[in-house]
Parts: C-alpha cells; sequence; structure tokens
C-alpha cells in the first residue's frame, strides 16, 4: 500500500512523520512525506491570540480531507479535543516522556536561577505554573521551533526556557536539559509526549495497518487528560495541566490515576486536584476531574460549558477498525 503522509515542515514534524513512516515500511508499506505549511508555523503572533489548539492540525486536516495526503501525524497536544467530521485517531503509539524540562544558562535548575531570571516561554500553562512557585522570576513569552528558543539561552537573550522533553528527545537534544520537572511543579499539556496518527474515516486498509501501532495504556491515558480538557476547554482560554498514569493494582487490574492543574497566567490563582479509577472509566475520569475543578473554583477562571458525552473519547483499540465498512466510530 502506498501512503502519503502529511507533515509539518519543522525538524520535529519531520522527525516524528519519518518515525511513523518508518514503521509503516518496515511492514511492507511505501510511504511518500508530503510537507504541510500551517497557520502556526508562519504567524508568529502568541498562539492563544490564534485560537490557541489546532492552529497547527487545520491546513494537515484539510489536506487529509481533500485526499491530498492519507495519514497525518500530529502532536496529540496540537490536536483540537472535539473529533473532526470525516476523521479518526487510527492509533496513538507508546508515549514519549511527557514532563516539561529546563534548559538554562550554566547547567542551572530551576530552583538555582537567581531571583529576577528571565525565563522564556510561549506557554501560558507553563507561566501560570512558573509563577505560582513564587520563585521570582520573571516570565517573558517566545516563540519559535526548538532550536531558535534554545538559542535564546546561549545568547544570553533568557537565563531558561522551558520545552517538552519528549520533543528534545526526538530531536535528539536531552544533553540541553538541565533539569527535567517533577509534575509537582509542573503537569504537562494533555497529550503531551503522545502522538496522534489521523486518517480519513472510510480508509479501511490504512486503519487496519495503522492500528497494530497503538498502544491502549497511552490512549487510555490521554484519553482522560482530553476528556478533562474538553469539559474545561469551551470558551476558556486559562491554563490546563493534566497528566494521567495508568498503574497495576495487586490483583492485576489496571487502574488510572489522573492529577491536573488550572490557574491564572499570573501565578495568583492555582488549584491542583486528582481522581483513580479503572482503566475503562477513562472518559468519565477526566470528566469527574474536570466537574471537581470547577467546583472548587476553577469555574472563576473557566466559564463553564457543556461537557462532552463520556463515548466521544474512544478508549480501547479495537474500536479503532470498523468490522464493516459502514460502521462508524463514536
Amino acid at each position: 500500500m502506498m501512503v502519503r503522509l502529511g507533515t509539518r515542515r519543522s525538524a520535529l514534524a519531520t522527525i516524528q512523520s519519518e518515525s511513523v513512516a518508518q514503521l509503516l515500511r518496515d511492514r511492507g508499506h511505501e510511504v511518500e512525506l508530503v510537507m504541510i505549511t500551517t497557520e502556526g508555523d508562519t504567524n508568529r503572533a502568541p498562539l492563544e491570540t490564534m485560537g490557541g489548539t489546532g492552529v497547527f492540525a487545520a491546513a494537515i486536516r484539510h489536506a487529509l480531507l481533500a485526499g491530498e495526503v492519507d495519514l497525518a501525524v500530529h502532536s496529540l497536544k496540537d490536536l483540537p479535543v472535539q473529533p473532526e467530521p470525516g476523521l479518526v485517531l487510527a492509533a496513538i503509539p507508546s508515549r514519549e516522556d511527557p514532563r516539561d524540562a529546563i534548559v538554562a544558562r550554566d547547567g542551572l535548575t530551576l530552583a538555582e536561577l537567581p531571583q529576577d531570571a528571565v525565563v522564556g516561554t510561549g506557554s501560558p500553562r507553563r507561566a501560570a505554573q512558573l509563577n505560582a512557585l513564587g520563585l521570582g522570576l520573571a516570565v517573558r513569552g517566545i516563540r519559535g521551533n526548538i532550536d531558535t528558543r534554545m538559542s535564546l539561552v546561549t545568547s544570553g537573550t533568557v537565563d531558561a526556557v522551558v520545552l517538552a522533553r519528549a520533543g528534545l528527545a526526538r530531536i535528539g537534544r536531552t544533553a540541553a536539559i538541565t533539569e527535567v520537572l517533577d509534575p509537582l511543579q509542573m503537569l504537562p499539556a494533555p497529550g503531551q509526549g503522545a502522538l496522534a496518527l489521523e486518517v480519513r474515516e472510510d480508509a479501511t486498509e490504512l486503519r487496519a495497518a495503522l492500528a497494530p501501532l497503538d498502544d491502549p495504556d497511552t490512549r487510555a491515558a490521554v484519553t482522560a487528560e482530553r476528556a478533562l480538557l474538553g469539559a474545561l476547554e469551551a470558551g476558556c482560554s486559562s491554563p490546563i495541566g493534566a497528566l494521567a498514569e495508568v498503574v497495576e493494582e495487586l490483583d492485576g487490574s489496571l487502574m488510572i490515576s489522573l492529577r491536573a492543574f488550572v490557574g491564572s497566567k499570573d501565578g495568583g490563582f492555582e488549584l491542583r486536584r486528582s481522581v483513580t479509577g479503572p482503566i475503562e472509566a477513562a472518559p468519565r475520569l477526566g470528566i469527574e476531574l474536570a466537574q471537581l475543578l470547577l467546583q472548587d473554583g476553577a469555574a472563576d477562571v473557566i466559564p463553564p460549558g457543556a461537557p462532552p458525552k463520556p463515548d466521544a473519547f474512544p478508549t480501547h483499540p479495537e474500536d479503532l477498525v470498523p468490522t464493516n465498512a459502514a460502521e462508524r466510530e463514536s
């Protein structure tokens, strides 16, 4: 089977796409990478002013729906929560380390940075959690690819930057990391570190070819995180962090531990809560935690919206490939 894989032109996006392409080639398929430019690549404004989530995915999704490409490899954290009509997530491979990392001058950790040290990030979520730590840091908004942001440290423009460890690992830059941040300090973005393989809903053969790449534990974890995000996101741009982890109980059952953060960008308000439940309840756990956050004060900074239905977030890999061409994924 010949597969046209649509990808952004950035080094990270190309590496992520090529890794998936190689997995398909190892299974006997031919893969051609098709470069696509997105609004997030050309517009240097802060992401939240462009609509935030989705600015990197829209052009690739359009190409998928138009039949110009057959497969898209997204960073899952860049995908809107609500499904795109006509498209499905055919696989979510095993997740990279989802934590955030510090790249700082002189090998410094976050706690070792002096008061008023300038820390660069383009993420309101990271800015909120940095400010909430009360370390007296000066958080500055930045944009650009990983190497561009890291160059701000070497040039002395900033003292440190915060980046996703997964991205640094994928482009071979982990040696530059001066500290990997504990989620107790900074929860990552929902879906951070995970890839999403998206195809047209009617691409039955390609969906079947991609199904073995799906990791059930990763899918369950990000399903919980994105269900939470979906219940909080409507009408709001407040910083939100979430991390779900799958753990095995003594009786062999699988449970999900889900933690979340909601705060204000200036660090003046922060709220952290967690829930635990069975792995098959991943969507419900995300929605329940969102409701708990809203009840405990997040509603003051996040206008409540109608939560998505739990069945909008498929958990089990067998849901990925329909038993017949007419069956639709929920």
